[in-house]
């Protein structure tokens, strides 16, 4: 499974869009799940990198979304949208396809962007990106704050119309671009790394899936965020200068906001997970190679976005 923010359909970088197809082409996952999707000049984008794939000698299925989007190598009997678009505050869609004789239900989310206060930890404004005057580190408030935004509305629809899915017995996984830290990742041993200054925060979204009984597959895998922070934004881009991607120029905004979520079965093994994307990030307007033990496959060449992708592979027994 590969989740991954195109980053406005590869628009942003030249060669954007033979990039995502080249990548999706390379790896062959089952699933995709894609953030901001955007159907530029009235195209649908699934159906033209469907179309792209098709060239490349791979053979995809998909529907018709906004914002976020699924491709799949199995075909789709079902689709659904779980949480609509609300002027731009994100969505999640639904597939449903059968793989061997399993049935599997797949989710893309592309959370909300506003009030994203894990920015004013680092002291700036989680709706305008302006420097504020102090970062915010009372975590009351922090919550409170973050409570505005239709993030954890839509992870609740998820996890009502999951619960369907689950009772009838079926596989359920759930990848997107969060617009959120993990509660997993925001812990004592982190308190004062990437800019955290000194704060625990139990991030809702994670929470809500983790109480749920989802699991999620970067941390099962790698449990420790010391030694595999697996951040997955802002990635380096060569395509651009630093002042292009980042949008806290003089804090380490560094973090893990892009997921793949499982629900735990029998017969369902988490086999490995990785980051997908170049080994460098954005701290502080400038490129740094990171240094943990986090295991990266690197892109073929052109890099189309400013987030790195996650891919995970899941062994069927």
């Amino acid at each position: 499974m590969l989740q991954f923010n195109i980053w406005q359909e590869g628009s942003m970088i030249p060669g954007g869009f033979d990039a995502i197809a080249d990548e999706i082409a390379r790896l062959e996952p089952d699933f995709i799940m894609l953030s901001e999707v955007r159907n530029y000049r009235d195209t649908r984008f699934c159906d033209r990198i469907v179309n792209a794939l098709k060239e490349r000698g791979k053979t995809y299925y998909s529907f018709y979304s906004y914002d976020s989007g699924l491709l799949s190598k199995h075909p789709i009997t079902d689709s659904s949208t779980i949480f609509p678009i609300q002027d731009d505050h994100g969505t999640i869609y639904k597939m449903k396809t059968t793989v061997g004789k399993q049935v599997c239900a797949v989710y893309t989310a592309h959370l909300d962007y506003l009030n994203d206060t894990y920015y004013e930890v680092r002291g700036y404004d989680g709706n305008n990106w302006h420097k504020m005057d102090a970062p915010l580190t009372d975590v009351p408030t922090i919550l409170e704050r973050n409570n505005l935004s239709l993030r954890d509305d839509a992870i609740r629809a998820f996890i009502k119309d999951a619960q369907k899915e689950i009772e009838e017995g079926n596989w359920i996984f759930l990848g997107g671009d969060f617009n959120e830290p993990s509660h997993l990742d925001w812990i004592e041993t982190t308190k004062d790394s990437a800019d955290h200054h000194g704060v625990v925060v139990p991030w809702p979204v994670t929470t809500l899936l983790h109480e749920a009984g989802f699991k999620d597959s970067y941390r099962e895998k790698y449990p420790n965020p010391v030694t595999h922070p697996g951040y997955t934004y802002p990635s380096d881009n060569l395509a651009l200068p630093p002042s292009k991607i980042t949008w806290t120029p003089d804090a380490d905004e560094r973090d893990r906001i892009d997921y793949i979520f499982y629900y735990p079965r029998k017969g369902l093994h988490l086999k490995d997970a990785a980051i997908l994307g170049p080994k460098t990030s954005i701290r502080k307007s400038q490129r740094v190679t990171e240094s943990g033990q986090d295991v990266f496959i690197k892109p073929l060449g052109v890099w189309p976005t400013d987030h790195k992708a996650v891919w995970v592979n899941f062994r069927m027994k």
